[in-house]
């Protein structure tokens, strides 16, 4: 048995950046010392800062993000989209749907059910261009909240992943946001004062675009706990709330508790499907439907416009900063957070894969969620009696919103308590993975995977809800937006200079580029539903859940994987005249496996014929675990993998909780695909038929 791990001297190499933390530290302490200890002076310095902002570099901010929505769909469909985040030979470490639903839940948080109510329905009753409560208002409001929430967004957050990926999986470099700046200003001066600035402007922007989500989060909150127990709106409760949220995140840097947050956030993501599924079928389906199929449509006519727009020559320019450049500057501060975490998940795939996803399965989730609620929420205020009192209210009271229209929903009781753990839960996530990200982005790192020391987390988790205490002082939502803006602005500069300093690292590596091998079909031989089909239920929870352990593991190995070979070697060797074998533990031939994994066990499957071998390869490998929400894969988030490699040189997947006759039939698929490839290359039947 091969086992390789390198954590506890990782841990020990571990050191923090002394420039950039206390850099950081010292700047958002004054600023949390200025909200609570002077509110008025805070908030009016808020307020004329976002004005000067949007007056003097609204232009770029619209400008930077539609530059990168063309720059990585540029780079995704050029020629350097099958560069891979990785070694040329190296395979994802996720299987497609682990990584997809990783994806797909990295769209849900709470802020979505604060502006997916409150956002349309401001819009309607105020839009930038239409009139006023008129039907064309109605049908673009709903537009817009896509447009903030969509595309560009995930664009800036796709270029952060890819660069970050880039130069940590191929290049050797830590991940960090100054690493991205080496190819323009040298790797000399970004490993000195240059690089700290850098990297404090990732901090802070992180912390800003951590504590507005905290911010907004706390209020929805409050307002469902009112609603469900009473407990009063106001800066009181939104403190204690503060308070669980940092103790939370502190108990899981301390004990390991994350691997608990991890599966509630996973359950959490039912949660939410479920509440929008019954949203959309307890109300009008069928206009719902209809309006999102609209509202897609009518963003892809009218995107290029839409993203390019600074109404230069309207009055909207407080809508603009209100809305647009808040939304930009927002994802701006998010943007190294989430590219982060982008990066950790996508190791070994294709540039080409990785921007197609990221740009389009979390996109799905906010069409469905801001569609279907938001076009709810326009609905209710055309049709019911109360509908303008909704709607000033919401204006009024954006928080109100959206729990208003679950009150109009059947079973508005358990919908409401419903709403209020998902939005909970994703609002403790956020606490702890924003605690971890700010802790890693100060430290010095020896892996990717390796997370900086507990007592960092403690202290961003604590500082971080200082501050969000001392905004909801200042003046709560309104004063969160206008840091965003201002907060965000140096990283937005970081963000521009990272597309010149990736594009030109790419354009060297263009050479090196290993194409995919083409012209093979999907690697499982057998129909996905009858994969799992006789399986029991607990080792495909186990599966989903990404939680197997090693024990767990080798027991499947032991159980089904080896009795399933050694059947189908008895019956080749009674219908072939080749020699089939099988191999067990010689696991010298594994050392140029990456080496963060442990390799536990592995059993090969061996044929020979007159033009070399075909192997089946299964590896009890050390994996990381899914995550979900908003949280940020870290180096405690592992599982065992049962990894399928083959002469066919697919990517590998993971066999675990297939059948043994699936097994059957998945060997039998490589095997006559090598063989057909085989008769192709050598021009004649190959002798093992």
């Amino acid at each position: 048995m091969f086992v390789h791990t390198t954590s506890d001297n990782s841990r020990k190499s571990i050191t923090v950046k002394h420039h950039v933390f206390w850099g950081s530290a010292l700047a958002i302490t004054a600023l949390a010392a200025w909200t609570i200890l002077g509110p008025d002076t805070a908030g009016s310095a808020l307020g004329a800062a976002t004005l000067w902002i949007g007056r003097w570099f609204g232009w770029f901010y619209i400008l930077l993000g539609t530059a990168c929505v063309v720059f990585v769909f540029y780079i995704a469909f050029s020629r350097y989209g099958n560069i891979r985040l990785s070694s040329p030979s190296a395979r994802p470490e996720y299987s497609n749907l682990a990584w997809a639903s990783m994806l797909f839940a990295a769209g849900i948080g709470t802020d979505i059910l604060f502006f997916s109510v409150a956002e349309p329905v401001s819009q309607y009753m105020h839009p930038p261009q239409e009139i006023p409560q008129s039907i064309p208002a109605a049908e673009q409001v709903p537009v817009w909240a896509i447009f903030h929430y969509g595309i560009t967004g995930w664009a800036m957050y796709a270029l952060m992943g890819l660069a970050l990926g880039y130069f940590t999986y191929r290049r050797g470099r830590p991940i960090a946001a100054r690493t991205a700046l080496e190819p323009i200003f040298g790797e000399q001066k970004m490993a000195g004062i240059l690089g700290d600035v850098v990297d404090i402007a990732a901090i802070l922007g992180a912390v800003f675009g951590v504590v507005t989500t905290l911010g907004i989060g706390v209020v929805q909150i409050n307002v469902g706990l009112d609603i469900m127990f009473g407990i009063d709106k106001g800066l009181p409760a939104q403190i204690v709330l503060i308070v669980i949220a940092v103790a939370l995140a502190i108990v899981s840097a301390v004990s390991g508790v994350s691997r608990g947050i991890r599966i509630l956030s996973q359950i959490n993501v039912v949660g939410a499907l479920a509440l929008i599924a019954w949203v959309l079928v307890t109300g009008r389906p069928e206009f719902l439907l209809n309006a999102m199929v609209t509202n897609v449509g009518d963003l892809v006519a009218h995107f290029p416009q839409m993203t390019l727009d600074t109404m230069a020559y309207s009055d909207a320019e407080l809508w603009k900063n209100a809305w647009t450049l808040f939304f930009w500057a927002w994802w701006v501060a998010w943007a190294s957070f989430v590219g982060m975490f982008l990066a950790r998940i996508s190791r070994g795939r294709t540039i080409r894969q990785f921007v197609f996803g990221v740009m389009t399965i979390p996109f799905m989730y906010v069409v469905l969620w801001i569609s279907i609620f938001g076009n709810r929420a326009i609905d209710y205020i055309l049709h019911a009696p109360d509908g303008l009192e909704f709607a000033e209210m919401t204006v009024n009271i954006p928080e109100l919103g959206f729990y208003h229209l679950l009150q109009q929903v059947p079973g508005g009781t358990a919908v409401i308590l419903l709403a209020t753990a998902v939005g909970f839960l994703f609002y403790v996530t956020s606490a702890d993975s924003g605690a971890l990200v700010m802790a890693n982005l100060c430290s010095n790192l020896p892996t990717p995977t390796t997370d900086a020391r507990s007592w960092l987390r403690i202290f961003w988790a604590t500082l971080t809800g200082i501050l969000t205490t001392g905004m909801l002082i200042v003046g709560g939502i309104p004063a969160l937006q206008s840091a965003s803006v201002i907060m965000g602005l140096p990283f937005a500069f970081v963000i521009a200079l990272t597309m010149a300093g990736f594009y030109q690292e790419i354009s060297q590596d263009a050479k090196n580029m290993v194409l995919h091998r083409a012209g093979y079909p999907a690697p499982v031989g057998v129909s996905p539903g009858s994969v799992l089909a006789n399986a029991s239920w607990r080792e495909w929870l186990s599966q989903i859940f990404g939680t197997v352990s090693p024990a767990q593991a080798q027991n499947y190995l032991d159980r089904v994987v080896f009795p399933a070979l050694e059947t189908l070697v008895r019956e080749m060797d009674k219908q072939g005249d080749f020699e089939v074998r099988i191999i067990r533990g010689e696991a010298d031939e594994y050392r140029d496996l990456d080496v963060e994994r442990i390799v536990y066990d592995h059993l090969s499957l061996r044929v020979e014929n007159a033009h070399g071998e075909f192997y089946y390869r299964v590896l009890s490998v050390d994996a990381p675990a899914m995550v979900y929400g908003t949280q940020i894969p870290t180096e405690h988030d592992r599982s065992t993998r049962l990894e399928v490699q083959s002469s066919n040189a697919d990517e590998p997947y993971d066999i675990m909780g297939y059948s043994g006759e699936a097994i059957i039939y998945d060997v039998l698929g490589q095997f006559e695909r090598y063989v057909r490839h085989s008769e192709m290359l050598h021009g004649e039947p190959s002798s093992s038929q």
